[in-house]
């Protein structure tokens, strides 16, 4: 099969193995895979992982090593963290935090850069026919805007400032301003966020925000190692910091204004699927401006050096014929 796989590099695989389903696994026949941040984060050598790369796809279900066999020809989607079910998070239903877990592209398993992947049949969601291909290949990073949902309570009378336009900072706006609250998106290119402003979001350029602590809740999304500093400066007293970057750098931090604020800090990261579909099929936002371009996979090579460009939003990889 294809595959684009890393190992220090990045390889084009004509030739790799189809996998095997193992027990309570699936295996899914990959139409479209989206390229992520952390994909190219991977590149550099984030997770010192080796194996396909990607973890946001779409495909049909071609296999299936055990029970739910319903699940055949389905059209799918997966949750990107394959959990042992045993340790003491599993337990407790903290999936995503499991000790042993694998996870899709990113960590002890082959992710969905390939014609083929296998998925526990647990983590698997099926895609309602209203919802295009298109559209289903955001749901991994859709459901990472609703974790916010569910870890914060937004209130009405909230101001809500989100900082960053990158791919996720649009999904976390098209999501937040679902909710009664006051939104604001704050980002550097007018071109991106012209994309959600069209669908009722406001916006704001970094310059024209007024540096003063008048927001309740600030969703740090700009992958940048001075947003969290940025982020304190506009917090209310007793608000509420949501980070969803994940910037790995040597940076020195004062932390002097959490504790005389008293700051909740709240790290985000991965989310619930179902909400995350049912907005897609609901139409309760438009995802495909968020979409920069789509290439077949003999234009892999052209695909990841598009999404490495300045400016740019979703690329996504066709594995059809």
């Amino acid at each position: 099969m294809k595959a684009i796989e890393f190992n220090k590099t990045v390889i084009f695989r004509d030739n790799y193995p189809v996998p095997e389903p193992q027990s309570g696994e699936a295996l899914i026949k990959i139409d479209l895979a989206g390229i992520c941040n952390t994909d190219l984060e991977i590149i550099k050598g984030y997770m010192n992982f080796s194996g396909i790369l990607g973890h946001e796809f779409v495909g049909r279900v071609v296999k299936i090593n055990g029970d739910r066999q319903e699940l055949v020809g389905k059209r799918v989607t997966g949750e990107i963290n394959c959990p042992c079910k045993e340790c003491e998070y599993c337990q407790k239903g903290l999936y995503t935090h499991c000790s042993n877990r694998s996870v899709l592209g990113i960590y002890n398993r082959n992710g969905c850069f390939a014609d083929y992947i296998t998925l526990p049949v647990d983590n698997l969601h099926i895609i309602p026919d209203s919802v295009t291909d298109e559209e289903a290949v955001f749901t991994e990073p859709l459901a990472a805007a609703y974790e916010i949902l569910e870890q914060v309570n937004i209130k009405p009378d909230d101001k809500v400032l989100i900082l960053g336009d990158g791919k996720l900072g649009l999904l976390v706006s098209l999501v937040l301003n679902q909710t009664a609250a006051d939104v604001l998106l704050a980002g550097k290119h007018e071109e991106k966020l012209g994309k959600v402003e069209d669908q009722g979001v406001k916006t704001i350029l970094p310059e024209n925000l007024e540096i003063s602590k008048q927001y309740d809740i600030v969703v740090e999304a700009t992958g940048s190692a001075g947003g969290f500093e940025f982020a304190l400066s506009l917090l209310k007293p007793r608000g509420i910091l949501v980070l969803k970057s994940t910037v790995a750098a040597n940076k020195e931090i004062n932390l002097a204004p959490v504790v005389v604020d008293e700051i909740t800090v709240i790290g985000s990261r991965c989310g619930p699927f179902k909400p995350a579909i049912n907005a897609l099929e609901k139409k309760l936002f438009n995802v495909k401006p968020l979409i920069s371009g789509i290439y077949k996979i003999s234009k892999a090579k052209e695909a990841l050096k598009l999404s490495k460009t300045k400016g740019c939003l979703k690329v996504i990889i066709d594995f059809n014929d």
